[in-house]
Order: structure tokens, then sequence, then C-alpha cells
């Protein structure tokens, strides 16, 4: 019964809408879906203002495989391998990897520089601006 129920739970999620957010605080108004697209692939890592962003992955799971595929079309072993090659040739590292949603949560509040995702269950936080949405 519970695996029955942990089956749904992640079924639901990995097809849920999925936000990109920075704090309410932040300096960042808008991101567009290239723009978005451009920073968690590694090919800029600012905006055209010029201050450089931090970046939030969430931990390995259903959220972070639909952002991905929804963001780049890319699934979860084509992103670890395309990030392999970006770390191996000094192109690249990737976006920091919080330790769980509310964790992600947490850093993107104390960091107002910080642009992270979130399931869209976190669409009513008032201390977070959503910049983008992906379904």
């Amino acid at each position: 019964m519970r695996f029955a129920a942990l089956t749904v739970l992640l079924a639901s999620a990995a097809h849920a809408e999925v936000i990109l957010v920075t704090s309410a605080d932040s300096s960042v108004e808008t991101l567009n879906r290239e723009d978005a697209e451009q920073l968690y692939l590694g090919r800029r890592s600012s905006l055209s203002g010029g201050s450089p962003l931090l970046l939030l992955d969430l931990p390995p799971g259903p959220v972070r495989d639909r952002f991905y595929r929804l963001l780049t079309g890319k699934n979860p072993s084509q992103i670890r391998a395309y990030w392999s090659r970006m770390v191996f040739t000094g192109r690249a590292l990737p976006p920091r990897e919080s330790a769980s949603i509310e964790d992600a949560r947490r850093l993107l509040l104390e960091n107002p520089g910080t642009v992270g995702y979130l399931p869209a269950t976190f669409s009513t936080d008032p201390s977070l601006r959503i910049l983008l949405r992906l379904e």
C-alpha cells in the first residue's frame, strides 16, 4: 500500500509544473526561457546586467528531472553526461546542489542573488518571486 502511494506521489511530481524562482528581495525581476537555459547549461553565468547569479539545483529526483526535461529537453543521463564534459574541459561548473527542497527555499531567501527551481506548490509563497513557469 505504501509503495502504491509513493508511486502516485512521484508520478504526480514528475508531471507537475516547475517554477524558476528567486527571493522577493532579489534584483532579478524576470528571466526568459532562453536565458534560463543558457544559465542552467553553464553557457552564461550572469544576466545582461553583469552581476553573477548563484544557481541552485535540487537533489536528483522527479522535480529535477522534470525541470531539465522542460527547460533543455534533456533526460537525467544526458544532463549528467553534459556536465561531466563541461567540468572535465574546465568550461563550467554545475549549479550548486541543495540538500532538499526546503534547503533550496532557505538558500533562495538567504541569498537574494540566487535563482533556483521548485515545485509549483511554492507559487503562492510571498517570499519568493516567480521568474518563469515551466509546464
